[in-house]
């Protein structure tokens, strides 16, 4: 059977793929403590759920214009210039269905086969690929966990060649929860328009900074690069909307309209009732974001101090969003696993946990473990992998007994 050669070009998710088979399992009664999940265990917020339920009883259920209705494209324009001081005009923004529309419109309106499209690593999956998907190449700049994976414009400008059509920027970043300064931005916002390159800043997780830093992004890059400058964000992590879909793209007028073509012959509108929610979720009380931020730090602290307790594993505290990064070369060498892809896969298949592998993220040696469920479950899935770890070096160390 033939395929499109793209198809060759791209793997699958790899957290996609440890969702499907914790699932997998759950439906056969096994009882998995799934820690590969990146979404919010919260319930989306009552006053967004009334929104929908509105919508459903005024039969707000038609086609919606392409980029999503003006309202909404409006609220998104709102909610920035409350968070972040900054002037967006509506035809600055179209609703696409989460994050990951937003970032592959983007992608398929701006990269051409022979580009290059700088980026930093360990990186989520898709960005990587969305841009090989568009013909494109990616080029990955390492960081690294000594300085908490920060973002640093000399390395990223040192990737850059006279095939660079843009520069992504996932802050704070999925997986590792780093941060980029606003300075240092600034750095790679002004060379980028000395040299005509465009910005793209996936801020899905903009919401979930734990500590009080300075981090207007937009900022940033409307007043140094408002002409290629792309924002993409989503409902999803903020407001505990994973499942409703609901992204945005924000970006000069003609490169929104470009994007509402492209998305004219492929989705259409978000779903017609999403967009009544996200509306209440964006002007509606943000209380709720300050109750899961705060729940959040009190886990990643308790799994940090709680994983970190066995010496061979170490963890950057992350920044930002809802995942540990913990780096395990030390365990696969006392297990005998030779990789962390096997790790996650022995793990689950003996522990009943679920994690993902680093390298799905070009980080080896590494797993994303989040923390977006109760602490109950986190303790119970951390003993299991401690528990775990004791069991498969306990086996080794008989086994190069006997040999001996």
């Amino acid at each position: 059977m033939s395929f499109a050669a793209r198809m060759g070009q791209i793997a699958p998710s790899p957290t996609l793929k440890v969702a499907a088979e914790a699932d997998r399992l759950r439906r056969q009664g096994v009882d998995v403590v799934d820690l590969g999940a990146g979404e919010p265990d919260f319930p989306t917020p009552e006053h967004v759920k009334a929104a929908a339920h509105a919508a459903l009883d005024q039969n707000f259920t038609k086609y919606t214009p392409s980029a999503g209705i003006p309202e909404l494209r409006e609220a998104v324009c709102q909610r920035y210039a409350l968070d972040y001081e900054v002037a967006f005009r509506p035809e600055e923004v179209i609703i696409t269905a989460g994050g990951k529309q937003a970032l592959y419109n983007t992608a398929m309106v701006l990269f051409d086969p022979g580009d290059e499209v700088v980026t930093h690593a360990p990186y989520w999956p898709t960005i990587p690929e969305q841009v090989k998907l568009a013909g494109a190449t990616p080029v990955i700049v390492q960081t690294s966990p000594e300085d908490g994976f920060a973002i640093h414009p000399e390395a990223i400008l040192g990737a850059v060649s006279a095939r660079t059509k843009a520069i992504i920027i996932n802050s704070p970043s999925n997986p590792a929860g780093a941060l980029i300064s606003e300075e240092d931005l600034a750095v790679i916002a002004d060379e980028a328009a000395r040299r005509g390159i465009w910005v793209i800043a996936d801020l899905t997780y903009e919401r979930l900074i734990y500590d009080p830093v300075a981090h207007n992004l937009p900022r940033v890059l409307i007043d140094r690069l408002p002409d290629r400058s792309v924002i993409c964000s989503a409902a999803s992590k903020a407001y505990a909307m994973t499942g409703w879909r609901c992204g945005w793209t924000i970006g000069p007028s003609t490169f929104v309209a470009q994007c509402n073509a492209l998305q004219g012959h492929s989705t259409s509108n978000v779903n017609s009732i999403t967009q009544k929610a996200a509306i209440a979720a964006l002007l509606g009380p943000q209380e709720g974001v300050t109750m899961m931020l705060d729940e959040y730090r009190r886990r990643r602290d308790s799994v940090w101090q709680w994983l970190t307790s066995d010496p061979r594993i170490t963890c950057v505290k992350p920044r930002g969003a809802f995942y540990l990064f913990p780096y395990v070369a030390d365990v696969l060498e006392a297990t005998g696993l030779r990789t962390t892809n096997e790790f996650a896969e022995v793990l689950l298949a003996e522990a009943r946990v679920a994690v993902t592998a680093g390298e799905g993220f070009d980080a080896p040696g590494f797993f994303r473990l989040s923390y977006a469920t109760s602490l109950e479950r986190l303790k119970e899935g951390t003993d299991r992998l401690h528990a775990f770890i004791e069991r498969r070096s306990a086996r080794r160390q008989d086994a190069a007994a006997s040999r001996g």
